[in-house]
């Protein structure tokens, strides 16, 4: 089904770009007025917060991403497309990073905007990030009214 393959296709790139920036940028960085590559561990949550905290993450990335695949594949036949879409990008994102933080107890980074200041991130966040813009979409436009409840 093609969102299990988008959830092998996302954690396959974020591996293999984690490798190249493993072997490749943490000596020679590449740099443009656009977008950087530079290698960066993140031993932190989302954008470096709560630093050195890897039990609790890995318990907790345990529980939501083993949430997230039950909740996912529970509903998978009910939901439209593009949530399903969604939850399999953030299903892969979480996963990516989780191997990560497990096996190195810290997350590889290595994009980042050169024009803004931005906090470094990889692919795993590209997917967790597009996941839950592509939900919000569909909430916007989909959502149950707040007029429109039944439970008031």
């Amino acid at each position: 089904m093609i969102y299990f393959l988008i959830i092998v296709v996302g954690i396959v790139l974020d591996r293999l770009t984690k490798i190249y920036a493993v072997k490749n940028l943490m000596v020679n960085p590449i740099e443009s007025k656009l977008i950087n590559l530079t290698y960066l561990e993140n031993r932190g949550a989302a954008f470096g917060i709560l630093q050195d905290k890897r039990i609790l993450f890995v318990i907790l990335t345990i529980s939501i991403v083993l949430y997230l695949i039950y909740y996912f594949v529970k509903n998978i036949k009910k939901n439209p497309p593009i949530l399903n879409i969604a939850m399999a990008m953030i299903i892969s994102g979480a996963i990516g990073n989780f191997y990560d933080r497990l096996f190195q107890a810290y997350v590889v980074d290595f994009i980042e905007f050169s024009f803004v200041n931005f906090p470094v991130f990889n692919v795993a966040d590209i997917f967790v990030t597009v996941g839950c813009g592509l939900m919000i979409i569909y909430i916007m436009l989909h959502g149950e009214k707040s007029n429109d409840r039944k439970d008031r």
